[in-house]
């Protein structure tokens, strides 16, 4: 199942989930979610890993059929997992934790049934809380796909042809990452969280309100998918914010810069100026043992110092939240809002965003990626981060 490479890297995380469920008093944990499979054996398969609180991991196996190793076990369905467990001498779990978080209520019933003398709890906060501690080698992912993601947006201006709208922009971006090695796909944490790429915003459209808990929104191309550009043509005096993903390793970085056609408000230009005094103004407070929710506070006091808090994190609608955490997913931990209970620790990796949305012009802010060092916070998205003229 595993790579070389791959093997040291497993066994710490084994070691890190293991002393979790020793903490839980849990005997087992059973993993189903693609996000989480990834993260307990580094591919996606169709099947289960299961981690006993001592031993080793079992992967049972429906899809693809060519995997290979001692602890890969072949099932039809997951009825089957007791009696390989029996054959194999390995006791049932008293306590098992399922992710509840993610389970539809028929999996989770049918996995009650087959585990049939256990009790069951939420493993689902137990993954984020060790998940939210990057090793180097997912140190080193990020990084990786951090840098090809500043690269992608180095050549964004050479993309824009005049006429242009926010749609045929966006394909061309969305083209450019993918010649950058880019996945194609961001994934999300958290219910009902949707969207492809990315998204782009300009003008107006900014300020349209999401059903989703994005920073910003934007009505999208369909009432299916409410989010980002909506074919609008790209004019003079807006700006054109960009937050296309970044997911070249399997791991995420966040970024977003703004552009400009022609020239914009002065109102337009202090905010951004200011989005850019909050992003300092925390990487400097930042550090192991800082509470999250004194870093939101921070970036909201400087927003209303400034006479902006009306335009801050939206307009018509404000998000709740100015950063949050990535990894193999977004919005892992933390998450950077006023009544988060987290702290900053060693090697956590978060986006921060501090952003505005101006009526009529759009929206202006800077997005990052930042890693929790042992003496505070390093930023690992490089790109410039003045607005950017189109023209």
């Amino acid at each position: 199942m595993y790579t070389a490479k791959f093997l040291p890297e497993i066994e710490l995380r084994k070691t890190k989930l293991q002393n979790a469920m020793k903490n839980a008093e849990a005997d087992a944990m059973l993993i189903s979610s693609n996000t989480n499979l990834f993260y307990t054996s580094g591919r996606i398969f169709c099947g289960y890993t299961y981690i006993p609180v001592e031993g080793e991991i079992l992967f049972f196996v429906r899809r693809p059929v060519d995997l290979k190793g001692d602890n890969v076990i072949y099932i039809r369905k997951p009825e089957d997992i007791p009696a390989i467990m029996h054959e194999r001498g390995i006791n049932m779990p008293q306590k098992l934790l399922l992710e509840d978080d993610v389970l539809t209520y028929n999996e989770r019933i049918r996995l009650a049934t087959i585990f049939t003398n256990a009790t069951f709890d939420n493993s689902s906060q137990i993954i984020r809380n060790v998940r939210a501690i990057k090793t180097p080698y997912e140190i080193e992912l990020i990084r990786e796909s951090a840098a090809k993601h500043a690269s992608m947006y180095h050549r964004i201006p050479a993309e824009y042809k005049d006429g242009m709208s926010d749609t045929e922009f966006s394909i061309e971006l969305e083209r450019l990452a993918r010649l950058h090695g880019s996945l194609g796909i961001v994934r999300i944490f958290g219910s009902s969280m949707e969207i492809y790429m990315g998204s782009l915003l300009s003008g107006d459209n900014a300020d349209t309100p999401s059903p989703y808990d994005f920073a910003l929104g934007g009505a999208g191309l369909n009432s299916s998918l409410p989010i980002g550009c909506n074919g609008a043509m790209i004019r003079p005096g807006t700006t054109v914010m960009v937050d296309i993903g970044g997911n070249f390793t399997g791991y995420m970085s966040d970024l977003s810069r703004v552009f400009s056609l022609g020239e914009i408000p002065e109102l337009a230009q202090n905010a951004h100026h200011v989005a850019l005094q909050i992003q300092d103004a925390i990487i400097e407070k930042g550090k192991p043992g800082v509470p999250v929710a004194e870093l939101y506070e921070l970036a909201l006091n400087t927003a209303k110092q400034a006479g902006l808090e009306e335009y801050f994190m939206g307009h018509r609608q404000h998000a709740g939240f100015i950063g949050h955490g990535v990894g193999i997913e977004l919005n892992e931990k933390p998450v950077l809002a006023p009544r988060s209970k987290e702290i900053l620790e060693e090697n956590m990796v978060f986006a921060l965003e501090p952003k505005f949305v101006i009526p009529h012009v759009g929206a202006v802010g800077i997005e990052n990626t930042l890693l929790v060092t042992k003496t505070g916070i390093e930023k690992i998205t490089h790109c410039p981060e003045e607005i950017i003229p189109l023209d």
